[in-house]
């Protein structure tokens, strides 16, 4: 137990540096107009603010506005304003009373206030926005495709008994984590300033900590079984094949649209962007030396 806790300590105390540090360079940056090439990966603009408001008033809008969904629900819990077996997907309360709406919120919670819960929260602020910000910029309604059909992914393979889990929020963040890791193979991470790796080894790594920190293996798992299948419709099996089943339905488009977030589709195709509505640009990787 001391060990495990001793281990738990060492991380928090790297989080926290590795954000502070994060922060000043920030700071730093916009007062003297610098940055650095490491954050142009998946973005061609800067994210440097000076101040936490800025900073998430920059944040593109689907990936804020999950990321807040997310801090709310695990905030009202903490507080006892929610309990979580009221969100949590049940089947049988699915099914036999109708409360329907757990299919929904229990992609929302990603647990109480933690240490894991800082890490998930994080990875959201990151991998999200640099998804958003790159592949998918200026493509708000492909990417909110993307997570729609993730959570209908999750759901259906939660429904079997062998898959279940109470929560799909981690396994959600998995997937974006997995699809950025795809995306980008071949960047350089630093592990909490451990490990250097690539990008394409970080969502194991990532489940390899999350078993030696005791956490249940299964939610991660969800998430890169719904990433790859996401990948493998939208990337792989266009790029063999030529055909691409999984194209962003019209009325994902038309919600847009409708309540004008991100870009307009039709300022999309004025810009000369695709109009295939797949997700990534068709690009594929191999990792290089």
């Amino acid at each position: 137990m001391d060990y495990y806790l001793l281990l738990f300590l060492f991380f928090l105390l790297r989080i926290l540096n590795v954000l502070g540090r994060e922060f000043v360079r920030c700071s730093l940056n916009k007062k003297l107009g610098l940055f650095s090439a490491s954050e142009s990966i998946g973005s061609s603009k800067s994210t440097n603010m000076s101040s936490p408001g800025e900073y998430y008033n920059s944040l593109p809008p689907i990936t804020k506005a999950y990321g807040t969904l997310c801090l709310l629900a695990t905030t009202l819990a903490q507080l006892g304003l929610l309990a979580p077996i009221h969100i949590a997907l049940i089947p049988e309360f699915v099914f036999k009373h109708f409360q329907v709406w757990r299919l929904i919120t229990n992609l929302f919670f990603l647990g109480g206030f933690s240490i894991n819960f800082g890490i998930r929260l994080l990875m959201i602020a990151r991998y999200g926005v640099l998804l958003e910000k790159g592949p998918f910029e200026r493509r708000t309604a492909d990417f909110l495709w993307m997570m729609i059909f993730g959570s209908l992914t999750l759901l259906v393979l939660s429904f079997i008994p062998f898959f279940w889990t109470p929560f799909l929020g981690v396994s959600l963040v998995f997937m974006l984590l997995y699809l950025w890791s795809r995306e980008f193979p071949n960047a350089n991470i630093s592990l909490y300033g451990l490990v250097n790796l690539k990008a394409f080894y970080l969502p194991w790594a990532m489940l390899a900590l999350d078993v030696i920190f005791g956490s249940k293996i299964m939610p991660d798992l969800l998430g890169i079984i719904a990433g790859h299948l996401y990948y493998f419709l939208t990337v792989l099996h266009p790029l063999a094949t030529g055909k691409n089943y999984l194209k962003t339905p019209k009325w994902v488009n038309k919600l847009v649209a409708r309540f004008r977030i991100g870009a307009p589709v039709a300022a999309v195709r004025q810009a000369g962007e695709s109009s295939t509505n797949t997700a990534f640009r068709g690009r594929s990787y191999r990792l290089t030396d």
